[in-house]
């Protein structure tokens, strides 16, 4: 699992970086990936990138500000031309629909797969046996929802040797053991699984947040997180104008992890008015004064979503 941006300024593109949009590479999960936010032109991103229309699965807005949502007409429709037959769901808040059925309906765009546009207002979006998506609302100028996406937990792993040792081949048995079901052997022996089974493997939680002032909402969907998406538009001298344009500053990012105990910071959404890598390292900096696992999120980086080790 890990992320890859495709742009990471805020607004506007700049010739250094694009307007936002993040995949969630699921490589061994699902063999597919995720999109946060399609900003203009991220089908031109994804052509300089590893990620391949066809293996998108779902793609989750976040608001409908035009730097996070105008390129996905032309994504839908371009999706179709390369070879993408697959379902795909989009998930965002109300009127995302209606822009879509207009968007693709005047310019008659074919789309050869099943798309479904769900419309949301927060709460649990999606859930299967592996994953679950929650939103909640944050503060912006329109609605703008954070995502939470938490993998469920996996059983352990099995102790091969030991089942071998009783003389347990591979077949049926092995999934009732991982499963947690005790079994009996042609031998009358009686295998635990609790004794040949290791501890469930914790699933890891992302969570990706929309453009927003520093709220109350950002908390819950931020605790435990392994990995956390924040915007930075601007350094915190520049704090007022961060909270007039209803965005937040690195150092309030940073509060946030710290105060959701996050294992690591991720920083995007820059203005513009950061324009190369070097007018970043402030933003940087005080950061990670107060949360140093903090990074600058860099466009066709991937950055992998480490499973921390929980101790007691």
């Amino acid at each position: 699992m890990e992320l890859y941006f495709l742009g990471t300024n805020a607004g506007v593109p700049t010739l250094q970086r694009n307007v936002t949009s993040v995949a969630l590479r699921l490589l061994e999960e699902r063999r597919s990936f995720w999109m946060f936010d399609c900003g203009e032109a991220t089908q031109h991103q994804i052509l300089r990138s590893p990620l391949r229309l066809g293996k998108l699965e779902k793609l989750f807005v976040t608001h409908l500000h035009g730097d996070h949502l105008f390129g996905l007409p032309g994504l839908l429709s371009s999706r179709g031309y390369q070879g993408g037959i697959a379902p795909l769901t989009v998930y965002g808040p109300p009127g995302l629909k209606d822009y879509l059925d207009i968007s693709l309906s005047v310019s008659q765009s074919r789309i050869p797969y099943k798309l479904e546009i769900v419309e949301h207002t927060g709460g649990l979006v999606f859930e299967d046996d592996s994953f679950k998506v929650e939103a909640g609302l944050l503060e912006h100028r329109i609605d703008s929802y954070g995502y939470r996406i938490t993998e469920k937990d996996s059983p352990g792993s099995l102790n091969t040797e030991l089942l071998q040792s009783y003389g347990l081949k591979p077949g049926p048995l092995y999934g009732k053991l991982k499963k947690g079901e005790n079994v009996t052997t042609d031998e009358g022996i009686i295998i635990y699984a609790a004794d040949v089974v290791s501890e469930p493997k914790r699933g890891r939680i992302v969570t990706i947040l929309g453009d927003t002032r520093p709220c109350k909402g950002t908390l819950p969907l931020s605790i435990n997180a392994d990995l956390i998406v924040h915007e930075a538009t601007f350094a915190h001298d520049l704090v007022d104008m961060a909270y007039q344009y209803h965005h937040s500053t690195a150092r309030q990012a940073a509060e946030l992890a710290k105060e959701a105990g996050a294992h690591q910071l991720l920083l995007t959404h820059f203005s513009s008015r950061y324009s190369n890598p070097e007018a970043l390292i402030p933003l940087l900096e005080e950061a990670q004064i107060i949360f140093p696992e903090t990074l600058l999120a860099e466009e066709f980086c991937a950055f992998p979503v480490y499973r921390r080790v929980l101790r007691n």
